[in-house]
């Protein structure tokens, strides 16, 4: 079966980011909020498409700072319709927009966006949150993140595994980064 690990491999977009971002934890709201606006952008189209275009979606997005999204207008959402650069699709831009308000709040309820999903690791009875667990959690808390999206988002950012495979030589540095899943899979303790 062919995986990411060895289609990334030597390719000159996807190569880097395999190597150096996929599966490695994040932690500040504005890094979360770009991972969240980038998959929310990937669907129904590639992902390499959406790795070429990273650099006019941050222009385009402030630099993914959450606070100055949330306050965009509909002067800053028709430019943002216009930006041939980016993904401009109505629904995924006012889901950017609508998101970043709502990462916002987290800040009031949980101290942050890594912070709301550190709390949502596990279920109210203890036991490790599966995935569509976390799917109805996104559903109700955020807008435009269907099942995909919301596992993509996940794994991409090291809060469930999946990035990579055991035998893939980036596997060790995602798991000395300390990656949620980690912790709660005892993934460590056993490589220690």
């Amino acid at each position: 079966m062919t995986t990411y690990c060895l289609t990334a491999r030597d390719h000159p977009i996807h190569g880097p980011y395999h190597d150096t971002e996929y599966g490695f934890p994040l932690a500040s709201d504005d890094a979360l909020f770009e991972r969240l606006v980038l998959e929310i952008n990937q669907a129904g189209l590639s992902w390499l498409t959406i790795l070429r275009k990273r650099d006019a979606f941050r222009a385009a997005y402030d630099g993914f700072s959450v606070d100055r999204v949330a306050e965009y207008g509909d002067a800053k959402r028709a430019r943002l319709m216009s930006d041939v650069g980016i993904v401009r699709n109505r629904l995924k831009v006012n889901a950017a927009i609508e998101n970043a308000r709502r990462i916002r709040a987290l800040r009031d309820t949980h101290g942050g966006f890594d912070a709301w999903l550190r709390a949502h690791l596990r279920d109210e009875g203890g036991a490790v949150r599966d995935r569509d667990a976390w799917r109805r959690l996104f559903k109700r808390t955020f807008v435009f993140t269907g099942g995909e999206i919301v596992n993509e988002f996940l794994v991409s950012t090291g809060y469930v595994p999946g990035a990579h495979a055991a035998d893939c030589p980036v596997f060790e540095s995602v798991l000395a980064a300390a990656p949620a899943w980690g912790f709660l899979s005892g993934a460590r303790q056993r490589r220690a």
